[in-house]
């Protein structure tokens, strides 16, 4: 299993204001996000669950909460903290005969998620949005030499970088 942070990040970090993204809505960043994550599992956060619940992403859901049980989502699952959900991950990355254990599961927020997710990361596939924005979340900071750029397109409003673990590189 690939543990991958995906997010979209201003030039100042910044992934969200409000509850919204700070910047205006970028419909090529949204596709490819979509079309990432459309067939995997995702790791996410109670309240970036319930702000996704009428469109939730990837093919099943394992929501960090320590406050709630469980949720009323036949493909989501609730872990308690960062090693429970990476369990989660693995069972469900096993669970069809494993033919896919070496897939990505990924990561989809909020902040404080990103945060505890960074250390267990394999890669991450970053929106970098041209621009400052006021905003209220913010995607933590990464030691650079510990990370290489392994791909990188630029898209209108947006370059999207996809980073590997420098020891992961190889």
């Amino acid at each position: 299993m690939q543990l991958v942070s995906v997010a979209a990040l201003a030039e100042n970090r910044a992934i969200g204001r409000d509850g919204e993204v700070p910047w205006p809505h970028i419909e090529a960043d949204v596709r490819q996000y979509r079309e990432r994550v459309a067939d995997s599992p995702v790791i996410l956060g109670r309240r970036t669950f319930d702000s996704m619940r009428d469109d939730l992403p990837g093919s099943r859901q394992i929501v960090v909460s320590r406050s709630v049980g469980s949720v009323d989502v036949p493909t989501a699952v609730v872990a308690d903290g960062v090693d429970a959900a990476i369990e989660r991950a693995e069972e469900i990355a096993g669970a069809d005969g494993g033919t896919d254990t070496d897939g990505p599961v990924y990561v989809l927020g909020g902040g404080t998620i990103y945060e505890l997710f960074q250390p267990h990361l394999d890669r991450m596939a970053l929106s970098h949005v041209t621009g400052s924005y006021e905003g209220d979340t913010f995607y933590p900071a990464w030691d650079e030499t510990a990370w290489r750029v392994t791909d990188e397109t630029a898209y209108e409003g947006f370059t999207l970088r996809k980073w590997v673990r420098v020891e992961d590189a190889a």
